[in-house]
């Protein structure tokens, strides 16, 4: 009787570790199928990593330009625009140093992002694009005083322009020093086209002529309203109709909440229900 009792346990015991043999084993299939799933999403979560120069390069300028364009998508820095716009080389000008100020504070944030403390993050950002603005205002000075003259106090106030910090904040701080620059390029590029675009059509219109050449016929009959602050507001609502236009016809996707909006973390609407 014992022997039968010894032999039924030792049965038991046995059929006890087969069974938690075949369910180690289960788990251990189960968790090689689900890291095997984990980095095919990985791997398609970021197609950027495999992609060449030339295509990185060309996603950052179709996100600057259209996608994400800061003027006519997001709608910052809509001060500079509406008063610099009134002649296409004031356009130009005003672009371009923004887009300068935009590489060159995007990189060092970057390079600093691991240094510079959390809560002191905006101010040393500011202080970062406010010494790249006094460099591009004396360079403006020494060798484009006309061009100076034209822009005013706003080549100065490009150190508060929410492009510029929003994109220190949204990226700079996130990424590497060559993205980061990228980035502000294509962003500058951005903001450069939306304020050409303004700048050629109110100085046609308003002025009759195109970078200082008269036109014939417009230049003796010019549209004055296009000069003046209501004509500005009126293009720009023209171009950003246009954007959304180019937007639908492209199948682009519409934000809805902050979520996912690029300038969520210097908008004053963000966490507020949003802007629609």
């Amino acid at each position: 009787m014992a022997k039968k009792t010894i032999s039924m346990r030792k049965d038991s015991h046995e059929e006890s570790v087969a069974i938690i043999e075949e369910t180690q084993a289960a788990e251990q299939t189960e968790t090689a199928a689900a890291d095997t799933d984990t980095a095919a999403e990985t791997a398609a979560a970021k197609p950027n990593d495999k992609k060449p120069a030339a295509g990185v390069l060309g996603d950052a300028m179709k996100r600057g330009i259209i996608l994400e364009n800061p003027v006519l998508r997001l709608v910052l820095g809509t001060c500079p625009t509406l008063a610099t716009t009134t002649a296409a080389s004031n356009a130009i000008g005003m672009g371009i140093a923004a887009t300068l100020v935009l590489i060159c504070s995007n990189t060092v944030i970057s390079l600093l992002r691991n240094i510079i403390p959390d809560k002191v993050r905006i101010p040393a950002y500011i202080t970062i694009i406010a010494s790249f603005v006094s460099i591009v205002q004396m360079l403006v000075k020494a060798f484009a005083p006309a061009l100076d003259e034209s822009l005013g106090i706003y080549l100065p106030l490009i150190v508060v322009n929410c492009i510029i910090l929003g994109r220190a904040e949204m990226y700079a701080s996130k990424h590497a020093p060559a993205l980061s620059a990228l980035d502000g390029l294509a962003m500058g590029v951005g903001f450069t086209t939306a304020l050409l675009c303004m700048g050629t059509i109110r100085e046609i219109l308003g002025a009759g002529s195109l970078f200082g050449a008269k036109l014939p016929i417009l230049s003796s009959q010019p549209i004055l309203f296009f000069s003046l602050a209501p004509g500005g507001f009126f293009v720009f609502g023209m171009l950003i109709a246009a954007a959304n236009k180019l937007s639908k016809k492209n199948n682009l996707p519409v934000r809805n909440g902050c979520g996912d909006c690029p300038a969520a973390a210097t908008c004053s609407l963000s966490g507020k229900g949003g802007c629609r």
